[in-house]
């Protein structure tokens, strides 16, 4: 995983657009002459798919066969013909700018070049310099900045993937018309980015150099005595002192993090990336969380001191970017002019235990991070294993402290979390904790989404700053994305089963400067941000616009009721009369089975299975009503243990059956009302517990629809198991779990919806 504009992750992401790029039915198709070499014969599989190609080819000039302007480029580039190959790309690239679609058409920049080359005099690595330069020549800084992006891409795991569909086709001797176009667009991809992840970091680096001084050898040391190292990007021949763009990141990719400064240099900006602390360049001990603060803060002051800098920095970025960000608010440095944090954590509240339940979703991410000066790829990609270890765990029924003893390999930075269950002064320590908002007197830009796993941690900082500084100038966007779609240039046509509506489409980076432009050079505010909340409308198309998350809906109360709803009970907005309770019995030593599935993937399902839970359904809706904010409330329980976890997750329920997951709260019941403090229920009393640090969603719902809320006590194999003994959660094993655990859900219970027409 690279930072949020990596080479990495947009490489795989432009194959992946290809291969599921959308084509022509080909009914009535004729088949065309086709045999897969012997394995592993990727030559003479080239030449054969070449052949077909040709094939194809002449039998579109005949008429036969119509295929789309991207399939007959992909052909031509197969098929070793240069002629033609280079007109039929830039066709499809004048196709996709008229469309108004410039980031595809810039995603074919390699394919042009590549045509180019071939129809070039002398050696292919020399003509395909040669087009390089004359293309790039041509761009201005920003332009060629963001062409440049598309030049990276997972070739083996393209070549990978034409291997197995040649292998799928072993035996036969003639293929259909889609076939033919697919495997020509698998070989075009490998040939083309073959060549241009081989020749073209070194035209790029050159290209940079031409327009930038990139110093990636900067060392930045701080007050505290740390060395943090750091890449600046500026423009050539700039005669005046420029504001910064800030990047902090534990992340260190150096070709990832030198094109992230190259574009805030492109964009007129002092382009600055900053290492944290041991990575890199830097000689300390890593240090994941605990010396942002100082650090990111030292590191804008530096920048402020620096003869290129005029005194002003504006931070951006996101998940940990993000946190460092805030990070760097708890000291405010006089020079941090303004933040935009996308997808940003908070430590201790969101991650690596959220609501005081200690998840294993971010297990390997201290492997990764620190395991390493840059990172640590070959342990932290090694998904069999990280998928397997939770349910190894599971099933071992030891504490969850001793899961990296399942593991086999010790894990030093989860154990130093697990002495601290409470958010205490360790957590409290990385960011801004209560009054601490009320120093940042400084524009925000915060940006999340509804199905972010950070989300809970993006709204917190929202809401403190907010409720410390009423006045704070804070805006938030949030619409239907993950926690990557929140940080993307351009986010998923589909998200876990949910089709975003058009409108849904943003790019995270240009809006961040847009935002820079806006406080550090005076531009207009983006269009976007027409209000404090800006969120998109599912279902509507739409994006709303609020001056507060209480303005954007009126919270309607709902109440639990014992009261059958057809397969499911009452969610009623009458309070109940009748006093009742429904008891939930749970074998906390048994590994057989899990309870409290609240996680969103996928988030549209054609059935719930309520499973020995409790799921209460409204009244169906007689008109579209939007559910726009977050969901709280309060349970009414009695436990026959001294603490529980516990989640509740609100879906849509359509007319036919289908639901929509639009949030959900997970926690413990013995933080329910304090998560810097403990306080043990007594077994057999009842007791209220609040909760209210759950997701935003915003989704129009149309009539007919209902509101479905799913209560249960959580016990799976992707979180601690809490035995209810009163001592620490991880320190419990299956052999605490004693008699079943009994949970009483009383029906004067309520839930808050927030909704409007």
């Amino acid at each position: 995983m690279a930072g949020p504009f990596g080479l990495a992750a947009h490489g795989q992401g432009l194959m992946l657009w290809l291969l599921l790029a959308p084509w022509l039915a080909w009914a009535s198709a004729p088949e065309f002459p086709f045999a897969v070499a012997a394995p592993g014969g990727d030559e003479a599989n080239a030449e054969r798919v070449a052949m077909l190609s040709r094939d194809v080819l002449d039998a579109v000039r005949r008429g036969a066969v119509d295929v789309p302007p991207a399939g007959l480029a992909h052909l031509q580039i197969a098929s070793g013909r240069t002629a033609d190959t280079a007109q039929a790309v830039a066709a499809v690239m004048r196709q996709l700018a008229a469309g108004g679609d410039a980031e595809r058409a810039r995603r074919w920049t390699p394919y042009l070049l590549y045509a180019q080359a071939g129809t070039m005099r002398g050696q292919f690595d020399d003509a395909y310099a040669d087009a390089f330069r004359a293309y790039f020549g041509g761009l201005e800084d920003l332009e060629a900045q963001r062409t440049a992006y598309w030049f990276a891409a997972d070739v083996e795991g393209a070549r990978a993937g034409l291997r197995a569909a040649l292998a799928s086709l072993h035996g036969r001797t003639r293929i259909g018309l889609e076939e033919a176009v697919g495997l020509a667009r698998r070989q075009a991809f490998v040939a083309t980015f073959g060549a241009a992840t081989t020749l073209a970091p070194a035209l790029v680096a050159a290209d940079e150099d031409e327009r930038y001084l990139i110093d990636e050898g900067v060392l930045v040391r701080t007050p505290h005595g740390a060395t943090l190292s750091a890449v600046v990007a500026r423009g050539r021949g700039l005669q005046m002192p420029q504001p910064a763009a800030m990047l902090f990141t534990i992340y260190t990719d150096p070709d990832a993090n030198r094109a992230i400064a190259v574009e805030a240099a492109a964009r007129g900006y002092a382009g600055v990336v900053v290492d944290a602390r041991g990575k890199r360049l830097g000689t300390d001990a890593i240090r994941p969380y605990e010396a942002e603060a100082d650090d990111a803060a030292a590191a804008v002051e530096w920048i402020a001191r620096q003869p290129w800098s005029d005194g002003r920095v504006g931070m951006y970025g996101g998940s940990y970017s993000g946190f460092a960000a805030w990070a760097a608010t708890k000291r405010m440095p006089p020079a941090l002019k303004t933040i935009v944090p996308y997808a940003a954590a908070i430590p201790g509240l969101g991650l690596p235990m959220e609501n005081n339940v200690f998840l294993s979703a971010n297990y390997a991410w201290p492997f990764y991070v620190a395991n390493d000066r840059l990172l640590d790829t070959a342990t932290y990609f090694d998904r069999e294993r990280w998928q397997r270890l939770p349910e190894a765990w599971y099933a071992s029924k030891r504490p969850y402290r001793q899961i990296d003893r399942v593991d086999g390999t010790p894990n030093p930075w989860l154990q130093r979390w697990l002495m601290h269950p409470a958010y205490d002064a360790y957590w409290q320590a990385m960011v801004p904790y209560g009054d601490d908002f009320r120093r940042i007197d400084i524009p925000v830009l915060s940006i999340t989404g509804y199905y972010d796993d950070a989300q809970i941690s993006a709204l917190q900082y929202f809401r403190e700053h907010l409720r410390h500084r009423p006045d704070a100038r804070h805006y938030l966007v949030i619409g239907p994305y993950d926690h990557f779609g929140a940080q993307a240039t351009m986010k998923p046509g589909s998200l876990r089963g949910y089709d975003l509506d058009p409108s849904a489409q943003f790019d995270t980076r240009e809006l961040t400067f847009q935002w820079l432009d806006h406080v550090l050079r005076g531009g207009e505010r983006p269009p976007l941000l027409r209000d404090r909340v800006n969120y998109q409308l599912m279902g509507a198309d739409a994006w709303g616009h609020a001056p507060s998350l209480a303005d954007a809906a009126a919270a309607v109360t709902f109440h639990l009721s014992d009261a059958r709803a057809g397969s499911y009970r009452l969610l009623s907005e009458a309070p109940v009369q009748r006093a009742a309770w429904m008891s939930r019995r749970v074998d906390l030593a048994d590994r057989t089975g899990e309870h409290g599935g609240y996680y969103p993937d996928p988030i549209v399902i054609e059935r719930i299975d309520v499973d020995g839970s409790y799921a209460f359904a409204s009244a169906p809706f007689d008109r579209p009503t939007a559910v726009v904010g977050s969901f709280s409330g309060e349970l009414k329980v009695r436990s026959s243990k001294r603490d529980f976890d516990f989640s509740v997750v609100l879906h849509e329920l359509r007319p036919d059956g289908s639901a929509m997951q639009l949030s959900y709260y997970v926690g413990r019941a013995s933080h329910a009302r304090d998560m810097t403090r403990r306080e043990l229920l007594v077994p057999g009393q009842w007791t209220t517990l609040p909760f209210e640090r759950t997701r935003m969603t915003g989704r129009l719902m149309p009539a007919g629809s209902r509101l479905l809320v799913v209560v249960d006590v959580l016990k799976d194999a992707r979180h601690q198991v809490n035995m209810g003994t009163g001592k620490d959660v991880s320190d419990e094993s299956a052999a605490d779990a004693g008699e079943p655990l009994v949970v009483d859900w009383h029906t004067d219970s309520v839930i808050r919806v927030p909704l409007r027409d």
